[in-house]
C-alpha cells in the first residue's frame, strides 16, 4: 500500500515537473542576508554580523519587521499606468518606540526632525518618482537612510576664529582716517 502512494507521488511530481520546469525553480527561498562588518561598542570588529534591514550608518541598522510600508495609486501624468497600478510608495518609521535605537539617538532624532515626526513620533518618507513599485520602494528607503544619518551626524562645534592683529590695526588706522576727514569737513576757517 505505501509503494503505491509513493509511485503516485512520484508520478504526480513528473507530471509537475513537465507543466511547470524543475520544482527546485519554484520552491520559495527566503533571500541570504548580507554580510558585513560591524565595530561594536568596545571597539572589536565583527566580519560575519548579519544585515537584515535598512542600513543607516556603521552602527545603525533599522530592521525591517519596524518599517511601516504602504503603496498607493501616485499622481501626476502616466495615462492608465497610473489609475491601475499602486507605484506610490510611503515608508514610515517610528522613531519614539523604535529599538534600533540609542536613547542619545532617539533624543538627536527627535530633536533635530521635530518638524517632521508625527504625534506618535514616527517619520514617513514618499516616493513616487518611477513608474516601478520596486524602484520607488527603494528610492524611499535610500531618502529615510540619508534623512536619519544627516540627523545623527555630530555636527562641529564653531570655533570662533580671532580677528589678526595686522588686520585690527589697519581697520583702526582707516577709521581714523575717516574721522579726521569728516572732521577736516567741518572746520571753518574764519573770515
Amino acid at each position: 500500500m505505501e509503494s503505491c502512494a509513493i509511485a503516485f507521488l512520484r508520478r504526480c511530481l513528473v507530471t509537475v515537473n513537465k507543466l511547470f520546469g524543475s520544482h527546485r525553480n519554484h520552491v520559495a527561498t527566503t533571500p541570504r542576508p548580507l554580510l558585513s562588518s560591524v565595530v561594536t561598542s568596545t571597539g572589536e570588529e565583527h566580519s560575519e554580523i548579519p544585515v537584515t534591514g535598512l542600513r543607516v550608518t556603521d552602527s545603525l541598522v533599522i530592521p525591517r519587521g519596524e518599517l511601516e510600508v504602504r503603496a498607493s495609486r501616485a499622481s501626476g501624468a502616466g495615462g492608465q499606468h497610473v489609475n491601475k497600478t499602486s507605484s506610490r510608495i510611503e515608508i514610515s518609521w517610528n522613531i519614539a518606540g523604535s529599538k534600533a535605537l540609542s536613547d542619545e539617538q532617539r533624543l538627536l532624532l527627535t530633536e533635530r526632525l521635530a518638524s517632521r515626526l508625527s504625534d506618535e513620533g514616527a517619520i514617513r518618507v514618499v516616493a513616487s518618482d518611477t513608474r516601478s513599485q520596486a524602484r520607488n520602494r527603494d528610492a524611499a528607503e535610500r531618502r529615510l537612510a540619508e534623512t536619519i544619518a544627516r540627523a545623527l551626524k555630530v555636527r562641529k562645534k564653531r570655533k570662533p576664529t580671532k580677528r589678526p592683529r595686522r588686520a585690527n590695526e589697519a581697520r583702526l588706522t582707516e577709521k581714523k582716517k575717516h574721522s579726521d576727514k569728516k572732521r577736516e569737513r567741518q572746520r571753518r576757517i574764519p573770515e
